[in-house]
Order: structure tokens, then sequence, then C-alpha cells
């Protein structure tokens, strides 16, 4: 079976284009499969940068180059589509550029929606309306994913599937030696990374850090990433200097480690597995998804968050690692009592990396591609069953 995906993909730097890379080569570690096998269609805003013969173009702005594509699909031996949808990564409004080259599409389409909301509004609904009436099959990587989704749209729980968010697999490396590397030797380190910007609440957290570093002085709080393009573009640096500003009004400041820069990889792996806690005190409630978190505990980190939609879909099992965003006391009796019970947190990273077992690349490569085998050939639409 020959299956193609619709998504944004390396060199383009965003999390829907590491995210397809990382799933289709996790089938193609757990599959005799060849790249030429596992096409790309490439969205991509600028200059267009190809990085291999079975990598092609899709202008993001152009229309009339998403009605061609369809053409070509059309003619091609591709069997399945698969489409990974994030609102951003195609043109137009709320991305309905994609909408006409899924309506002239004649292959079969597994959809991932790598966002869901609970109570959508136009043109956000609209588009995803359209999405999912095109669609044969949705993935969503949140068992609440289904509910939203066929509480607000005419679709059958047996059309949405859940595949877990892929995670990369435990280095062999002891964290104390990736620490040393990282210049962090013999400290507690709490970790959060990503795109940084207001939405991240790190500012919310920080009081509760300082509380921490009081019981725990060894402790350090390292923030990994660049600032966000978008609010770098509307206030320049401002956010992680506040945050500088805030750290030093603490008394904390050489507790707290900003890396300001793009980190590949290889490198978010090994500071997810030198962190001794990881943290996500989102302020969003119903952010669906978190690549950061997946990888977090796929990595089997221990791990604080807010009960944001995915924490509490992902953390089911686990209600105490949930905590309210902004309530500084409970962050810091919470963590403080992770990072001075070793016995605790290496028990609990022990749980957490059984869950991260089904996370792995391959594993949820495999489980894709046997859920695009099953709609190859198959004519129909959500739509048209309903």
């Amino acid at each position: 079976m020959k299956l193609l995906f619709v998504s944004t993909f390396p060199p383009t730097k965003c999390g829907i284009a590491t995210y397809t890379s990382h799933l289709r080569e996790g089938m193609m570690r757990s599959l005799p499969l060849s790249p030429a096998e596992l096409p790309v269609l490439s969205v991509f805003p600028d200059a267009w940068t190809p990085s291999g013969p079975e990598i092609w173009p899709l202008p993001k702005h152009d229309p009339d180059a998403y009605l061609r594509a369809a053409d070509a699909v059309n003619a091609s031996d591709v069997d399945v589509v698969s489409l990974q949808h994030e609102f951003g990564i195609f043109g137009g409004e709320a991305g309905r550029m994609i909408i006409p080259f899924l309506e002239r599409l004649k292959k079969p389409v597994i959809t991932t929606l790598h966002t869901v909301f609970d109570r959508p509004t136009p043109p956000y609904s609209d588009v995803l309306g359209d999405i999912v009436r095109l669609s044969t099959r949705l993935v969503v990587m949140n068992r609440l994913g289904i509910e939203w989704i066929t509480r607000q749209y005419p679709v059958s729980p047996r059309a949405v599937r859940y595949l877990p968010h892929g995670a990369p697999a435990p280095l062999e490396a002891p964290a104390e030696a990736l620490k040393a590397k990282w210049g962090v030797a013999g400290r507690k380190v709490v970790l959060t990374f990503g795109l940084l910007s207001p939405g991240k609440g790190i500012d919310r957290f920080l009081p509760a850090f300082a509380r921490v570093v009081a019981d725990v002085p060894d402790a350090v709080y390292i923030i990994a990433g660049q600032t966000h393009p978008e609010v770098k573009k509307a206030e320049g640096e401002a956010y992680r200097e506040s945050l500088v500003a805030l750290a030093e009004r603490l008394g904390i400041a050489e507790h707290v480690l900003l890396i300001d820069r793009f980190l590949d990889e290889p490198e978010l792996v090994e500071l997810l597995s030198l962190a001794d806690v990881y943290v996500t005190p989102y302020p969003g409630l119903g952010q669906i998804t978190s690549g950061t978190l997946a990888y977090a505990v796929g990595l089997g980190r221990p791990t604080l968050s807010t009960p944001y939609a995915y924490a509490r879909d992902l953390l089911r099992n686990f209600p105490d690692l949930l905590v309210p965003y902004g309530d500084e006391a409970a962050w810091a009796e919470r963590l403080g009592r992770l990072l001075r019970d070793d016995a605790a947190r290496e028990a609990l990273a022990a749980r957490l990396k059984a869950v991260g077992a089904g996370m792995r690349w391959p594993r949820v490569g495999a489980r894709f591609y046997a859920l695009a085998s099953e709609i190859a050939g198959r004519k129909e639409r959500i739509a048209s069953h309903g």
C-alpha cells in the first residue's frame, strides 16, 4: 500500500512537520517500507527546499496548487492519503484552502486532527466540519477528542480512532552524565521546553518554584526553547525578559536557566532524560494535544501538569500529577515532595515508562499504517455513512 502524507515536513520547523517525519520513520522502522512507499505532499509557506524525490511541493498560499495537487494524486498510484490537520498550516482563513483539495480528491482519506475544540466557533467550526465530512476516517490523540467530534458533527464513533502521540525511546546514558554535559551536575532539574509564550504559564509557576528552592537549594529550573515567532514578531523578547526579571525579584536567578535557541531532537531527548521532574503549567485547559508532554511521559519522566485536556487523558491513572493552574501552594508542595523523595520519584518514573512503551514511534507507526490499510480502496466518506 502506498500512503501519501499531506503535511508540513522538514526542513520546515513546526510541530506538525516533526510529528509527520517521526510517524513516517516509525513506519519504516517497524515495517518493510521504503521512502517511495510513503511520499509526502509538503506544505511550505516560503522557499521550497526538497529533502528527497518522494517529497512533493504544495505552496501554502496558492489556491490553484491545491487543485493541481489533487489531480496529481488522483492520477498516481497512491492508495490512501494521510492528512495531518492543523488550521494554521494550510492557506486561507482557518486553513480552508485544503477543502477544495479534499473535494476533488478521489482517494480514501485518513485525517489526523491535531487540534479539536470542545466548543468551536466560526470559521474553525465550519472548516473542521467540512474536513470531517470529506474524510474516510479520523484519528485523534486524545480520547476526549472522540466525544467532542461526535457531539459536534454527524459522525459515528466507529469512524474516529484514538492513537497515542508518538515518543522516542529512552536513552541508555545515565542522567548524571547528561547533567554534567549540560552544566547542571549534582542539581535537581525541573524542565519545561517548547516555544516560549505567555500561554506556557511559566510566570505563574516561578513563585511556586521559588518556594521549592527554599527547601531544595540544589534545584534548578531549565526553560528550553526559542520565543514563539508570532510572540516575537508582536512584542520582541518582552516575555522572556519579564521572566528573567521575575526570577531576580524572587531571588532565584541562579536557579533558573533559559536556553534561548532551537533545540534539535537529540538535544530535547537528552534534556528530558536528565530532568528529575517535567512540568507543563499551562493555563489553557482546552489544549487537546501536547507533543512536549507526550515526549516526557513517553520517556518515563516524572511529570506535573495543569489539568488541560491532553494531560487529563494521558495522566488519567495519575491524578496526583495534575495540579490546578496558578495554585502556588499546591505546585510548591507537590514539586517539593517529588524532588525530596528519590525513591518515590524513581517509582513514578518506572510507572510512566510502562505507559510510554506503547508510545514508541515504531509501534504508533505500525498501528497507523494498519488503520490506513483498512480503508485502502474504499470510496465512501464520513458524509455518506454518518
